[in-house]
């Protein structure tokens, strides 16, 4: 059974899918959805997704949502090549990095929150880049050790791993937004570098970008 990505250009957590699919050179179909005029919301697409969110990743196994169970299901199904390193206490690592971005960064910045942020709290534009510029410091400070330490070349050794899939669109969030990123140097070359491994997996090559 062929695959069927539903997601946003813009969306960081369809690029972590992406990214993995384009890793393991997996082909896919892709269906993009508005978030800007709230595509996702539509009952058809609720019915594949209860929380009216991308991305979903239709296959063999039904749809599966949430990025982090996509990726995990990937490496399952399709394992070569590996996404997690060989040793357990390697592989909790690099579960660990991507979990400071998908469970502690992206949570706390996306469009969810920010829309709330704007609505009921009154936060203008220049809050909101500060309180996003908060969040990914957190988060980038951490990263930046961690992948100092385990990197070399990527976020966790010198191939591509889970935790690149997510680093990688979160350094696009920030750029976006204009953060200050000379603090993370390592981070922000490992997501260069993974950029230029998967460049069709980029937000700007996505047929709805725009």
């Amino acid at each position: 059974m062929s695959l069927t990505l539903h997601g946003y250009w813009r969306s960081s957590a369809a690029y972590r899918v992406r990214l993995a699919l384009g890793l393991k050179g997996l082909t896919y179909h892709d269906v993009p959805h508005d978030l800007r005029v709230g595509a996702q919301r539509a009952p058809e697409f609720r019915a594949l997704q209860p929380q009216g969110l991308v991305p979903v990743l239709e296959g063999p196994d039904g749809a599966l949502i949430q990025s982090p169970a996509i990726l995990e299901w990937l490496e399952e199904r399709y394992p070569t090549p590996p996404l997690l390193p060989r040793e357990l206490g390697a592989r909790a690592t690099v579960r660990a990095m991507a979990a400071i971005v998908a469970c502690d960064i992206h949570p706390t910045n996306n469009l969810r929150v920010l829309t709330r942020l704007r609505t009921d709290l009154n936060a203008d534009e220049a809050m909101i880049r500060g309180w996003i510029a908060h969040w990914i410091a957190e988060g980038f400070a951490a990263l930046e050790t961690m992948i100092r330490h385990h990197g070399r070349g990527f976020a966790y050794g010198d191939a591509p791993t889970l935790a690149d899939c997510h680093v990688l669109p979160q350094v696009y969030n920030a750029e976006r937004f204009a953060v200050d990123l000379t603090p993370y140097p390592a981070t922000v070359a490992s997501a260069r570098r993974l950029h230029d491994r998967v460049p069709q997996a980029a937000p700007e090559a996505q047929g709805d970008a725009g």
